[in-house]
């Protein structure tokens, strides 16, 4: 299974069955609403606190994928998921409802690659036969514990980013009919210094760049194999920064073929700044709006490369620099291999 020092190739074909995908008010009004299972009309979701809100996206998730899908609740092995909150606590709540085997994960924005990986390489080696995996995060949550409560209505320079609300939960199986996961590169952390938490797309470019120039280098093939390359949430300006980084290491990578869930998610004039983030960005982008141009035929290889910012708000008061990390995941369309 291990191809290099950092890809796995997952020769048995784990399958993503089904998926779940949850959003908030401003997502329904954002660029790509068809994505979505179910939207939400208010950010509270009837709960008492936007951490209980984001716990019962997750769970919805997990609940819509199940349902989609031709097995039951009690059929799935494990769920492997995490978020963005103090101690992954929205995750392992719902993990609690949900009453499955649980790895509870952080990675930040990465979250949702890396469950994936871990879930097909578990499935790949017969460890499981269904697993859950997923990611969620809530906009006034993350703005509640990394920077200012959105009551305060503090200022933010044009770098900062949307946290997206939602959640997003895809169901891996060993076989039947979906999408195929075909391979992972594991990321590692990448420092570059910088210690501005309002520009996290600039600090999380070199870690994306560094782990798809690893993926290609180990699988042995170039951009073009694959239709599109999706970072999760990089926003305008670390979407520039690791091209910019990747045309200087003559990585041939097209504009128009190197997209970002930060950029796909929402709409021009919604007043995202640099454009959306949170460890629901690309698990509800890809689950909900590019598998399904897969399943459509629309589409045949991707390779998705979730960013997340390893920081905490202790961290940054300390000015301790800012550590990144990308995992990258290939999905093919099954009718092609």
């Amino acid at each position: 299974m291990l191809t290099g020092h950092r890809t796995w190739i997952f020769q048995n074909k784990p399958v993503i069955l089904t998926t779940g995908t949850i959003g908030g008010p401003f997502e329904a009004n954002g660029n790509i609403p068809e994505a979505f299972d179910i939207l939400h009309d208010d950010i509270w979701l009837q709960q008492d606190s936007f951490e209980k809100a984001q716990q019962t996206m997750m769970e919805e998730a997990c609940q819509t994928a199940i349902k989609k899908s031709p097995i039951d609740k009690e059929q799935v092995e494990f769920f492997i998921s995490g978020d963005l909150i103090n101690q992954i606590t929205p995750t392992s709540f719902a993990a609690n409802t949900m009453g499955l085997p649980y790895f509870g994960l952080f990675s930040a924005c990465a979250t949702s690659m890396e469950s994936l990986a871990l879930s097909a390489a578990i499935i790949n080696g017969n460890g499981a036969n269904y697993i859950l995996s997923g990611s969620s995060s809530h906009n006034a949550a993350a703005e509640k514990q990394f920077r200012y409560p959105t009551e305060y209505g503090g200022q933010k320079p044009p770098t900062a980013q949307w946290t997206v609300t939602g959640a997003g939960c895809a169901l891996i199986a060993k076989e039947g009919v979906g999408p195929i996961v075909t391979s992972a590169t594991i990321g590692k952390v990448v420092d570059m210094g910088m210690t501005d938490p309002f520009n996290m797309g600039g600090a999380m470019a070199a870690a994306a760049a560094d782990t798809i120039e690893v993926h290609l280098k180990e699988r042995n093939v170039d951009p073009s194999f694959y239709d599109l390359i999706i970072t999760g949430d990089l926003g305008h300006v670390g979407r520039e920064v690791s091209l910019d980084y990747m045309h200087g290491r003559n990585i041939p990578i097209e504009d128009e073929k190197y997209v970002d869930c930060g950029l796909t998610i929402y709409r021009e004039g919604q007043p995202v700044l640099a454009g959306g983030s949170g460890s629901a960005c690309s698990a509800v982008v890809t689950y909900g709006h590019f598998l399904k141009q897969l399943i459509q035929g629309d589409l045949d290889r991707i390779l998705v490369v979730a960013t997340g910012s390893l920081h905490s708000p202790l961290s940054v008061q300390q000015s301790d620099p800012i550590p990144c990390i990308a995992h990258a995941v290939s999905i093919e369309r099954s009718e092609i291999l």
